[in-house]
């Protein structure tokens, strides 16, 4: 006898498991969608998928070395590596040096920035983009152009942190 005549397509026990593992596969499935939005909208604010995924990491596990995240993200440890000097650069990352009682190499560990840090830098950006083009007749001498302040910035936009409940 196989192994396909033992199994009792109506034993209880079977259709529990069947159902229990439908349940996880689709368990799995939602997470990945749902970590792939957030690297999708990373990527966006971050300029590249691998900065994205290399600052959910950080968020993940503080203090990472770049072979950690290397590891972690399963993205080639030199495009780590460059990937975390322009992020660093760009401020959305910082970095020490790992204590060592050794007299090896000292490592850098990474931390990423919070969220709404992130939030914070990119909104600035995001207004004045708006206000360039709100403005665009004045700057360009367009026959619409309305006189208004030098300064004048009709667009602003401000970020509230959520109180906890």
């Amino acid at each position: 006898m196989s192994d396909d005549e033992f199994h009792d397509e109506d034993d209880p026990m079977t259709e529990a498991g069947d159902v229990r593992e439908r349940i996880e596969q689709e368990a799995d499935h939602a997470v990945e969608q749902f970590d792939e939005g957030i690297v999708d909208l990373l990527a966006w604010l971050l300029d590249t998928e691998t900065r994205a995924r290399i600052y959910v990491s950080l968020r993940q596990h503080p203090g990472s070395t770049s072979d950690e995240i290397a590891e972690a993200t399963g993205l080639y440890p030199s495009t780590v590596r460059e990937a975390l000097a322009a992020l660093h650069e760009d401020e959305k990352v910082t970095r020490t040096k790992r204590e060592n009682d050794g007299a090896g190499n000292n490592p850098y560990e990474y931390s990423a920035i919070a969220p709404s840090e992130l939030v914070e830098a990119v909104v600035g950006d995001v207004q004045t983009e708006l206000n360039t083009v709100f403005n665009l007749d004045r700057h360009i001498g367009g026959a619409d152009a309305v006189e208004t302040d030098a300064d004048d910035e009709p667009v602003t936009i401000s970020v509230e942190e959520a109180d906890e409940e």
